[in-house]
């Protein structure tokens, strides 16, 4: 008997499954205890009775299939079971419909790595606590000023940002984007580029760029859209999206002038406990007042990239994550800026040495140290 109780495995990989259509069974470790979740799938690819969380009961389905091979082995709901989905919300199963084509699955190779690469950014943003079931949230337009974005940090599929309208699909229907999160006071453009290098050299994301900012500003009451998130396997994905960049023929499409800011979010627990405080109200005072006293925060511009100065030195905060500031740091040290030191996560440090150099300092805090002082009330 398997009981459908909100925040158990199966609930959560249920809710996966009918906002995002299919998942990748090697990405089980983002949802929780990848042992526990490969166990579970295997349980539900048979035939089994399943319960509300009130005790009703709800039948006997199969729930799942497993198809592919290697990285492109997914997970997919069987069409049998789809009444289960009631037990989410009442919409759920026409979220589902339409995420899936009307439950039919293609079997190309691009295909199946796209669908993969969203559900990967939803199952990261749900674990961050972020609401990332279509059902629930408010439809976005573009007709009016509206406030229509929760107050809460919630995410939006991609495909519920290019079918606007017809226009916006032909602008943004190539682009990489897998969706949009909304927090208070910004909205992040995400992507997730798994394990391979992420080369921003066309027309397309600056159209996206320039799409979102006119959503947020008509759905959200923004002015500017300039964060995204970029999510990545590890951070030798970051690395090597770095070096690339300085490859880029037109530089004025490469992507930190697309977005000033890109904060890199690893595909593990440790980037999910990272997006969780990036979504938290003004976090990047609260995260800049945690790490440094007042009297070393910088008020005015200043000629390099950082946060602080403390007895000659400037400090830069790279707990965020974002790595398009590295660039501009970087440059400036080219040019014989000064001393500088940054402030980093351990399992940063190692990116950090290779792409800043031995030369550069770094001083590295815990990431409970730091979850614990933003979020202390």
């Amino acid at each position: 008997m398997i009981t459908l109780r909100p925040g158990s495995h199966v609930y959560c990989l249920l809710l996966v499954l009918a906002a995002a259509g299919e998942f990748p069974t090697r990405s089980l470790g983002l949802l929780g205890n990848e042992r526990s979740y490969e166990a579970l799938v295997h349980r539900l690819k048979t035939t089994r009775q399943f319960r509300s969380e009130t005790g009703a009961e709800l039948g006997r389905y199969k729930l799942l299939t497993v198809s592919g091979r290697g990285e492109l082995r997914t997970i997919h709901l069987t069409k049998s079971a789809l009444p289960l989905l009631q037990e989410l919300h009442p919409s759920a199963p026409e979220c589902y419909l339409d995420a899936t084509n009307g439950h039919r699955f293609s079997g190309s190779r691009a295909h199946v790595q796209r669908n993969h690469r969203v559900a990967e950014s939803l199952a990261v943003c749900l674990c961050a606590g972020v609401e990332v079931r279509p059902w629930v949230l408010p439809g976005l337009q573009k007709r009016q000023i509206e406030r229509r974005v929760p107050d809460t940090p919630c995410f939006y599929l991609a495909k519920a940002l290019k079918r606007l309208d017809g226009t916006e699909l032909n602008k943004t229907i190539f682009t990489r984007l897998t969706g949009a999160l909304f927090s208070p006071g910004c909205c992040y453009a995400v992507y997730n580029t798994r394990n391979r290098v992420m080369k921003w050299s066309g027309m397309g994301e600056f159209k996206t760029a320039c799409h979102l900012t006119e959503l947020a500003r008509m759905n959200a009451g923004l002015q500017q859209i300039d964060r995204a998130l970029l999510i990545g396997e590890g951070m030798g994905t970051a690395l090597e999206t770095l070096l690339e960049s300085d490859k880029s023929p037109r530089m004025e499409l490469r992507f930190d002038r697309i977005y000033p800011h890109i904060h890199f979010i690893p595909a593990n627990q440790s980037g999910i406990r990272l997006l969780r405080l990036l979504t938290i109200p003004d976090w990047k005072e609260r995260m800049l007042s945690a790490v440094f006293p007042d009297e070393w925060r910088l008020t005015g511009s200043s000629s390099i990239e950082c946060d602080a100065r403390h007895k000659g030195k400037f400090i830069l905060s790279h707990l965020d994550g974002d790595i398009a500031r590295l660039i501009r740091l970087r440059q400036a040290l080219e040019n014989g800026a000064s001393p500088v030191e940054v402030l980093c996560f351990p399992w940063q440090a190692p990116f950090l040495r290779e792409y800043l150099g031995a030369a550069v300092p770094l001083r590295e805090l815990s990431i409970e140290a730091l979850e614990g002082a933003m979020t202390y009330d």
